[in-house]
C-alpha cells in the first residue's frame, strides 16, 4: 500500500536524483556513528512506521522500516517469539530499518544466523523514485538474485527501505549462564569444543580471564547440559547479553577507538596488547588498542578475517576492511544499478561508493 509518505518521499528522490543532490536517510539516528562520517540533506524515514502484517503461527512478520525496534520486539515477545538474530539497539529510537541496514546481529548470532538470513522480503525506493518489492513472507519466495537480502548491511547505499518481512522465532522455554576461569586461548578452545556438540549454547563471551556461555531451549535440556558441562550456574544474567549487544558493557565505557574484528572462530592470538572482548566462540573479537589501522587489518587478514573501525572520533579515511579490486568492482556495478545518481549516502561505506 503507498502512503502520502512513501509518495513524498518518491519526489523528493525523484527531485534530488535530478539535481544530483546527495541525500542522507535517517531512521532514529541510532546508528549514525557507524561508518564513515554521513553527508547530504536529510532525507528522515522514521515516520513510515507501523506493523503492516503479522503471522505468529506462520513465524512471520511485516513492518515498515520507521518501526522502532522495542515495539516490534514487544509485540513479537506478546506472542512468546522473538527477533532471533538480536539487533543491537544502542538506543530507543532504534528502528527496524536500521537495524536491517546495518546488518548488525547480536549474540545469538553464532547459533541462530545473521540478520540477512532472516529477510524474507522487502519494500524500498531506488536511487530513480521507483517504487520495488523483492521477495516475499516465505521462504520459497526467495527465487534468483536476493535483492532484499542485498540490502541488508548495505548501510542505505543502494535505495531506502520501507516495510520489511521477517522470519521469527519461538523465544526457548529456558535459558541459563554457565561462568568459567579459563585463560583466553583455553576460552576459545572450549567455547568451540561445546559448540560442536549437541549442547543448547546460543551465546559466549570471554572477557578478563572469564568465559561465559548461555544455554537455551527446553529447560530439562538446558539442566542436563548444565550438569554436564560445570562451571558456576547462573540463571538470570540478561544484562549482560543485552549489555553485550547494545554495548553498554562496561568493556565499551572508555572506548575511544572501537574495533571489530571477524575472523575464525579457532583463529589464536592476533596482536599482542591492547583490551579484548571475544564473542560467538572467538569469531568476533573487540578490540581497543593503540595499535595503527594497518597493524589491525593486517593482523585480521592473516587470519583470514577482517576488522572494522567500528566506532572512532576520527571518521577519516577507510572505516570497513579495504576490498580487492575486482569486489569493489562489484559494488560499484550495484550501486550504478539502484542508485545511478549516487545520492544515496554517499561515502558512507566506502569513498568509493
Amino acid at each position: 500500500m503507498t502512503t502520502d509518505l512513501t509518495q513524498d518521499l518518491q519526489q523528493r528522490i525523484v527531485q534530488a536524483a535530478s539535481t544530483g543532490e546527495p541525500v542522507e536517510i535517517l531512521g532514529g539516528g541510532s546508528k549514525r556513528f557507524y561508518g564513515r562520517a554521513p553527508s547530504g540533506t536529510l532525507l528522515e524515514v522514521g515516520g513510515h512506521r507501523g506493523i503492516v502484517n503479522y503471522e505468529p503461527v506462520e513465524l512471520v512478520v511485516s513492518a515498515r522500516a520507521g518501526t522502532p525496534l522495542r515495539q516490534l520486539e514487544q509485540t513479537l515477545f506478546e506472542q512468546n517469539q522473538m527477533l532471533a538474530f538480536e539487533p543491537p539497539h544502542f538506543a530507543d529510537t532504534t528502528t527496524l530499518g536500521g537495524a536491517i541496514a546495518a546488518g548488525l546481529s547480536g549474540p545469538r548470532r553464532m547459533t541462530s544466523g545473521a540478520a540477512r538470513d532472516f529477510v524474507l522480503g522487502c519494500t524500498l525506493i531506488n536511487g530513480k523514485g521507483e517504487l520495488l518489492r523483492f521477495g516475499g513472507e516465505v521462504m520459497k519466495n526467495v527465487a534468483g538474485y536476493d535483492v532484499s537480502r542485498l540490502m541488508t548491511g548495505a548501510c542505505g547505499t543502494l535505495a531506502v527501505l520501507l516495510d520489511i518481512s521477517l522470519k521469527v522465532l519461538p523465544r526457548p522455554e529456558s535459558e541459563m549462564t554457565l561462568v568459567f576461569e579459563l585463560d583466553t586461548a583455553e576460552a576459545i578452545r572450549q567455547a568451540n569444543r561445546w559448540a560442536a556438540q549437541p549442547l543448547p549454547v546460543t551465546a559466549t563471551c570471554h572477557h578478563n580471564g572469564q568465559l561465559y556461555l548461555r544455554l537455551s531451549g527446553a529447560t530439562k535440556a538446558v539442566t542436563a547440559a548444565a550438569k554436564q558441562m560445570g562451571g558456576e550456574q547462573h540463571a538470570d544474567m540478561s544484562e549482560l547479553w543485552s549489555g553485550l549487544r547494545d554495548q553498554t558493557h562496561s568493556f565499551f565505557a572508555d572506548a575511544q577507538t572501537l574495533w571489530r574484528l571477524s575472523v575464525p572462530p579457532a583463529s589464536g592470538p592476533l596482536l599482542s596488547g591492547g583490551e579484548w572482548l571475544y564473542e560467538w566462540c572467538g569469531a568476533q573479537r573487540w578490540l581497543k588498542t593503540d595499535a595503527t589501522a594497518e597493524q589491525i587489518r593486517a593482523a585480521a587478514a592473516r587470519a583470514g578475517g577482517h576488522a572494522t573501525m567500528f566506532r572512532t572520533p576520527q571518521r577519516e579515511g577507510d572505516v570497513f576492511h579495504p576490498l580487492p579490486a575486482k569486489i569493489m568492482s562489484v559494488h560499484q556495478a550495484l550501486k550504478r544499478a539502484f542508485d545511478p545518481r549516487q545520492i544515496f549516502n554517499p561515502g558512507r561505506m566506502y569513498a568509493e561508493l
